[in-house]
C-alpha cells in the first residue's frame, strides 16, 4: 500500500493525488452563496428558479454600484451581498442591498494597491460575520449587520506568511468553527469566533489559490495549492500527509482543485495544464495529464462527469469540455478569455471584454442559450454569481452590475 511518504518522494513524473470530497462546508439557506465557489466549494448553483434565455432580449440591469478596483467576487447570504474594493491607498470590505445595490455598511483600511491593484480575495460569511483577506495579509473578522470589527490579524508578521508577486489571492474557507486560508507553508487555522490559532504551517510562501476540504476516507483534509505543489494537510491538527510537485510559469497555481470519488482534478495555465490521480483502493494510479486545460485564474466545474472550463491565459482564451475520466476533449468554443460559474446544467460565462454567455452544460456539443454583448467595459477577470434568479458580476475598476434572470 503506497503512503503519504512514498508520495512525498515521487518525482514530477508522477502521479497526483485523489481524495474524497466530503459534505458542505457550510450550511446556506436556498440561495445563498456564502463563500468562493459556493457552500460545497463546487462553483455550482443550485438555483432552479431562473431563465437560461433572459440574454436574448437584452440584459436587464436591476442596479450598479462602484465598488472600487479589484478581482472579489460577491457572497451573499440574506439580502446582503459582500465584496472588497480599493479606492486610492485603501482597501474596503462592505454590504449592498442585494435588491437595490445601496450600501448598508463599509470597513476601510490602508492598503497598497500594487499591480493589478485590488483585493483579489472573496469574503466568506457565516451570517454572524464576514471574514476578509487582503492581498497585504490583512485578516479581517467583521460584524456581518454593522461591518464592526470583531477582530483582525496580520497573517505576514503574526505567522511569518510571505507574501506573492501578485499578493495574497486565496479566499477564506469557513469549516465548521475554523477559519481556513492558503498562507504559510500550507495553510493556517484559526477559530473563527474568536481569531486564535487552532494551528499555522511552518513560515513560507502559500499559493493563490483557496483551501478545498475533503476527506480521504479517514480524515477531514485540506487540498492546499501551493506556488509549486499540492499539498495535503490534515484539517484537525495541521499536520502535512504529503505534497506533489507542480511546477507553473511565475509560480501561479490559481484554480482551485476540485475533488469527486477519489479523484483529484488539478489545473494552471501558462501552457501547463491539468491532471487526474485516482486513489481508490490501495494504491495509487495515475488516469491521465494533459494540456487540454488550462485554468489561468478561473476554476473549472464538474457537472455529470464532464469538466467545463477556460482553457488559456488572459488575452486568449476558449471554453471547453472535458470528460473527467479520460481528459478527452469533447468540444471548444473560442469565446475568449474569462471567467465562468455554473447554475444547475447550465454555464454562466463572462469574457474578458465583458461578453456574457448561457451555455447548456452538454458533452455533445457547445449549445449557447443566450448572450449579450458587453454588460460590463472590459476587464472582467471575475467569476459571475446567481443570487436568487440575480446575476452579479464586476469589471477590474470596480463596477458591480446586476442582472435580472428571474423567471
Amino acid at each position: 500500500m503506497m503512503t503519504w511518504t512514498d508520495i512525498t518522494r515521487m518525482t514530477r513524473a508522477g502521479v497526483v493525488a485523489g481524495f474524497i470530497l466530503g459534505g458542505s462546508v457550510l450550511a446556506a439557506e436556498s440561495g445563498d452563496w456564502p463563500q468562493f465557489r459556493g457552500a460545497d466549494q463546487s462553483g455550482i448553483s443550485k438555483e432552479t428558479e431562473w431563465n437560461p434565455q433572459a440574454l436574448s432580449a437584452g440584459p436587464k440591469v436591476l442596479w450598479k454600484a462602484d465598488v472600487g478596483a479589484g478581482y472579489s467576487v460577491v457572497s451573499f447570504k440574506g439580502d446582503s451581498v459582500f465584496t472588497m474594493g480599493k479606492h486610492t491607498n485603501s482597501d474596503t470590505v462592505m454590504a449592498l442591498s442585494l435588491k437595490t445595490g445601496g450600501m448598508l455598511w463599509q470597513h476601510t483600511y490602508a492598503c497598497r494597491g500594487g499591480s493589478y491593484a485590488g483585493p483579489r480575495a472573496t469574503p466568506a460569511t457565516d451570517g454572524s460575520a464576514v471574514y476578509s483577506l487582503s492581498r497585504e495579509g490583512h485578516l479581517l473578522c467583521l460584524d456581518a449587520k454593522t461591518g464592526a470589527v470583531k477582530w483582525e490579524k496580520q497573517i505576514m508578521k503574526e505567522f511569518g506568511a510571505e507574501n506573492l508577486k501578485w499578493g495574497f489571492s486565496g479566499s477564506p474557507v469557513i469549516q465548521g468553527d475554523k477559519l481556513l486560508i492558503n498562507a504559510a507553508e500550507h495553510g493556517i487555522a484559526l477559530d473563527r469566533n474568536t481569531g486564535a490559532k487552532i494551528w499555522a504551517s511552518p513560515a513560507g510562501t502559500g499559493g493563490y489559490a483557496s483551501p478545498v476540504v475533503f476527506n480521504n476516507g479517514k480524515v477531514d483534509c485540506l487540498a492546499i495549492f501551493s506556488q509549486n505543489a499540492l499539498k495535503v494537510v490534515e484539517l484537525e491538527t495541521g499536520k502535512k500527509l504529503g505534497e506533489l510537485p507542480w511546477e507553473t510559469s511565475y509560480n501561479v497555481n490559481a484554480a482551485d482543485p476540485i475533488v469527486k470519488d477519489g479523484l483529484i482534478f488539478i489545473s494552471s495555465g501558462y501552457n501547463k495544464g491539468c491532471a487526474l490521480l485516482d486513489a481508490r483502493g490501495d494504491s495509487l494510479r495515475q488516469v491521465w495529464v494533459n494540456k487540454g486545460m488550462r485554468n489561468q485564474f478561473s476554476s473549472s466545474v464538474l457537472i455529470n462527469g464532464y469538466l467545463y472550463g477556460i482553457d488559456g491565459n488572459a488575452g486568449d482564451g476558449s471554453l471547453k469540455c472535458l470528460e473527467f475520466a479520460s481528459g478527452q476533449e469533447k468540444w471548444s468554443e473560442k469565446i475568449g478569455f474569462g471567467a465562468l460559474t455554473a447554475v444547475g446544467e447550465h454555464l454562466v460565462a463572462i469574457n474578458e471584454r465583458g461578453d456574457m454567455f448561457v451555455i447548456k452544460a452538454s458533452p455533445s456539443k457547445y449549445e449557447l442559450v443566450s448572450s449579450s454583448k458587453q454588460v460590463l467595459d472590459k476587464t472582467c477577470w471575475t467569476s459571475p454569481v446567481m443570487c436568487r434568479g440575480i446575476v452579479i458580476c464586476r469589471n477590474e475598476k470596480g463596477s458591480l452590475v446586476a442582472l435580472d434572470f428571474r423567471k
